[in-house]
């Protein structure tokens, strides 16, 4: 496929993934848009930097830390795990406290992905990330088929790329022309 002039913005559609957007800005997109930050945080989970905790499990019912530790955003300075396990599917509140999180996370994170690029020390970002959500170093193998984590290229097209970090395949529906 013919690929995009290098100055052209990549803007990647439906993906909110924190793993798949980092392999997206491996692979050169720079915009993304999805409302998975907002309906996980619908289902009481929330994204942090060491992966994607539950708050309906049982386990947070008296856990007084904060949501996320290494976040700064009035959800985690303001709130703990055990008052977002009260509320994280039971009350309105829950849901925006997590999104406004979630948000923020992303945020974060793509914002550390750029000045990472900036400085030169992007493959390292990448690595780090890897390694919080997967300490097993079991990674998705999806994942390492598309990216050679040494530095940030744009050698796939987008749409290979996004083709490619689909987890399920979608069945073709075929509509009643009636």
């Amino acid at each position: 496929p013919k690929a995009l002039p290098p100055y052209n913005p990549r803007f990647c559609m439906g993906v909110g993934f924190p793993v798949d957007i980092m392999v997206c800005i491996a692979l050169g997109v720079d915009m993304f848009d999805c409302v998975y930050a907002c309906r996980t945080a619908r289902f009481g989970s929330a994204l942090t930097t060491v992966g994607k905790l539950q708050l309906t499990k049982r386990n947070y019912e008296m856990d007084m830390g904060p949501l996320d530790p290494n976040c700064s955003c009035k959800t985690c300075t303001g709130y703990t795990r055990a008052y977002l396990h009260q509320v994280a599917t039971k009350e309105a509140i829950g849901s925006t406290l997590l999104s406004y999180h979630n948000i923020a996370y992303l945020l974060q994170l793509t914002r550390g992905a750029r000045a990472a690029i900036q400085a030169g020390t992007f493959p390292e970002y990448i690595r780090t990330f890897m390694l919080a959500y997967h300490p097993d170093k079991e990674y998705p193998t999806w994942c390492l088929s598309l990216i050679h984590i040494s530095e940030p290229t744009r050698l796939l097209s987008i749409s290979y790329a996004v083709f490619c970090l689909k987890k399920k395949k979608t069945k073709k529906k075929k509509f009643n022309n009636q």
